[in-house]
Formats: structure tokens, sequence, C-alpha cells
């Protein structure tokens, strides 16, 4: 349940990106890109 709400907060919150890579017996590598500038929406 926490990487669902890391992956939410993340795209939704932050318009950004989570990808994970994971190999069995190596271990698992995340990337987390975030944008540097976020737009806001003006509606109500």
């Amino acid at each position: 349940m926490g990487m669902a709400i890391s992956y939410q907060i993340i795209t939704e919150k932050h318009g950004g990106k989570l990808e994970c890579f994971s190999t069995l017996g190596e271990g698992s590598e995340f990337i987390i890109q975030l944008p540097t500038q976020q737009h806001f929406s003006t509606a109500v």
C-alpha cells in the first residue's frame, strides 16, 4: 500500500514519474522524476 500512495503523490500531485526495476536476487532500483516547476490549475 505504501508504494501505491507514493506513486499517487508523485504522479498526480506533482506531475512526476515513478519507475521500479527489480531483478530477483540482485535487488530493486527506483527512479523518481519530479518537474522543476509545478503548474497550478486555476479551476475551482
